[in-house]
Formats: C-alpha cells, structure tokens, sequence
C-alpha cells in the first residue's frame, strides 16, 4: 500500500479525521500493514487490548457473548478505545477470510502522544465529540 493510501486510509477514522496533515504523517508511520488468514482472532471479549485495526481488505466479524453484532470491511475500524484506555475488550473481533489491516499498538501510539502533546489534544478532542455523539446528554 502507499503511503498516500495508508494516510487516506487513517484519516476516514473518526479519531484521527481532524488531525493536521504532519500528526497524520507521523501515526501512519507507526502502523504497520499485516496480512491475517481467515479465522484470524483479532481481539476477544474480555481481554485486555493494545491494538488499534483499520480494515485494508478483507471481512471481520464482531461478536459479543457469541452472538453477531456487526460485519467490517475495508475502510472500517476496531480497537480504536484500546489506544486510549487499555481496558478488556468489549468485543471477539475474527477475520471471515483472508485479510490486510493497519495496526497501530497502543505503545506507540502513547510514546507518540507523549511526545507530541498537540497530537494528544486531537485524540481526547475527537473522543469527545464521540462521546458528545453517542449521548447527547453528555455535554451537560
């Protein structure tokens, strides 16, 4: 993939949508692109998580309690609330096929934000206006 790409790719992520071109520049040199086979566990409901994926090609199943709740394809994203609070996950993520994702650690993603203070204010404003979206009550 180009890296023209791989930032196009990053910057369809809600969490980095707003970022500066340079910030962009610099996550996307963190993430690296790998290639899983089919029936690949991603992530599994209640283990702690330190990836963050972006879907390149390929399927993801997302599971919880064993039921389906979602189906990924390219251009979607899972993990993104582990680079933040390390927490278990709240979801199985398994790859259907054959599949190329972006991952991007948490540990790298912290020595980044540590380093870059501007690029943390990014991060925690775009969880915000997650947040802000998903309970409008929040902002109260």
């Amino acid at each position: 993939m180009s890296g023209d790409a791989k930032l196009e790719l990053l910057r369809r992520v809600p969490l980095f949508a707003t970022f500066k071109a340079r910030d962009l520049e610099l996550v996307g040199r963190l993430a690296d692109e790998v290639d899983v086979p089919a029936g690949r566990v991603l992530t599994r409901e209640g283990e702690v998580g330190h990836e963050f994926f972006v879907i390149v090609s390929g399927t993801v199943r997302i599971e919880r309690a064993g039921k389906l709740l979602n189906t990924l394809g390219p251009g979607d994203f899972l993990g993104e609330i582990a680079l933040i609070d390390g927490r278990p996950r709240t979801a199985t993520a398994t790859a259907v096929g054959p599949a190329r994702l972006l991952v991007l650690a948490s540990r790298e993603f912290a020595s980044l934000t540590g380093e870059y203070p501007d690029i943390q204010i990014e991060v925690l404003e775009a969880l915000a206006q997650r947040v802000r979206h998903l309970d409008p009550d929040s902002g109260i």
